[in-house]
């Protein structure tokens, strides 16, 4: 269901979220509090940080399902991907006849009087879109944001006002259990960046070209006035760009030099020093300048502002700098954010590099999609797969032998014990490698000597 962003504004005094422990859905119901509506909401377990920051907001709810706490006085149920179809609020709430609504369809409907730049993309996607929002943020702009991480400098990562321009991180998951549209395609952007397409969420896009479907669509909800920057290099992009009806215009790698000093770029003959490294983080920064160009901003003000960006939460996040010794920490967890984040290190730092890499997503778990991964970490000088039999049991999967993992991958070590993980890593740590750890989970909570 879909209401004018006004009407909603008009009426609403009681906003309920179902799976309110998520990422987005926590910070989200912070906002909508800032913004004066009446909050509550439900979840089985919920997890630091969205615990204390959902209890420091009054937000902390009883753990556990409780259709009593769903009647007529609701105006609108926003409905998260951790609940499930059978969930028994929402079955209240369809009986009642409650409005209820995905986040993406809610943030969507709030943003309809907004100029809506939407960041898209198997990889980059979370990055790109902070680094916009540091750039409007360093030049006083008003905006409203939604990106999937936590940015320095921003205390939520959704913020609603009535700000005339809003920032949106777009993700091509499922938007709700019972709305199996991708959440990017509610936003129908004026100005959008699609960073490239990499198969990824083999787990609700069972081929190739369902995935890359999803983002035909996504193009297909621009208007023709819009405008779209895709990455050049993409041959997927290529062929969903040739017959789109909108003004699409490619970016490439610009032309850079990196060091552990960080990179420097030169854009029309001048020269700007940057925080960033990695091939692809200036291809992203590429892509965040030219798209905003078109909220009036030129490139001479973008670089100068964009010189301190460091990154996103748990994006190239570097924990240890020594002077001859760097230990990152990235969320990276599909093929060609593997490859890209390993490259980006390797080729900023000398030394030896140990990469370690965490299969905990749905997909990276996955038997058909494993060998995919093939040569993803072949530019570190030691390699490392962790995974913990017990992920198979608690995702409801069959377990997977180290074996295929391994010829999988191409020359890597396989560790299946949190124990000889830390092992390994603190040995590395101990002997002065550079090392990279990615995963979008905590290897089983092991604690390594640089913490």
């Amino acid at each position: 269901m879909r209401l004018e962003g006004s009407k909603i504004k008009q009426r609403l005094k009681h906003i309920h979220l179902i799976a309110i422990g998520g990422a987005i859905m926590h910070n989200l119901a912070i906002a909508l509090k800032n913004k004066g509506y009446k909050v509550t909401g439900s979840d089985d377990a919920i997890y630091d940080p969205a615990r204390t920051n959902l209890e420091k907001n009054d937000l902390l709810p009883t753990i556990g399902w409780d259709p009593n706490s769903v009647n007529e006085s609701i105006d609108i149920i926003i409905l998260g991907m951790h609940a499930r179809k059978d969930n028994p609020e929402l079955l209240k709430a369809q009986k009642l006849g409650i409005s209820i609504m995905s986040f993406p369809e809610f943030v969507a409907n709030e943003s309809k009087e907004k100029k809506r730049l939407v960041v898209a993309g198997s990889h980059g996607k979370t990055t790109t879109t902070a680094m916009i929002m540091h750039v409007l943020s360093a030049l006083n702009m008003d905006f409203d944001y939604l990106v999937g991480s936590s940015i320095a400098g921003f205390e939520l990562s959704v913020k609603l006002s009535d700000a005339p321009l809003i920032i949106i991180e777009g993700d091509e998951y499922l938007s709700s259990p019972i709305d199996r549209r991708s959440k990017f395609l509610w936003y129908e952007p004026h100005v959008s960046i699609i960073t490239g397409i990499a198969y990824d969420h083999i787990n609700v896009f069972p081929t190739f070209t369902s995935y890359i479907d999803t983002f035909d669509k996504f193009i297909e909800s621009h208007s023709s006035t819009s405008h779209c920057f895709w990455f050049a290099k993409d041959e997927h992009l290529k062929k969903l760009m040739h017959s789109a009806d909108l003004n699409a215009v490619s970016y490439d790698t610009p032309e850079y030099s990196s060091s552990r000093e960080g990179s420097t770029v030169k854009i029309d003959d001048i020269i700007y020093k940057l925080t960033v490294i990695g091939k692809h983080n200036l291809e992203n920064l590429s892509a965040a300048q030219q798209a905003c160009e078109q909220l009036g901003i030129s490139a001479q003000q973008f670089y100068n502002a964009a010189k301190n960006f460091s990154g996103a939460g748990r994006r190239m996040e570097l924990v240890i700098d020594n002077p001859s010794q760097v230990v990152y920490r990235d969320f990276a967890h599909s093929p060609s954010k593997l490859k890209a984040t390993t490259e980006a290190v390797k080729e900023t730092y000398s030394g030896h590099l140990v990469a370690v890499f965490e299969l905990h997503t749905f997909s990276s778990l996955n038997k058909e999609f494993l060998p995919l991964y093939l040569d993803a970490m072949k530019s570190a000088d030691k390699a490392l797969v962790y995974y913990s039999n017990d992920v198979f049991k608690h995702k409801k999967m069959d377990p997977i032998k180290a074996s295929f993992v391994a010829q999988c991958f191409g020359q890597v070590e396989v560790i299946v014990d949190a124990s000889e993980l830390k092992k390994v890593v603190d040995s590395a740590y101990a002997a002065g490698d550079n090392i990279l750890l990615m995963s979008s989970g905590t290897f089983n909570s092991t604690e390594f000597k640089f913490g």
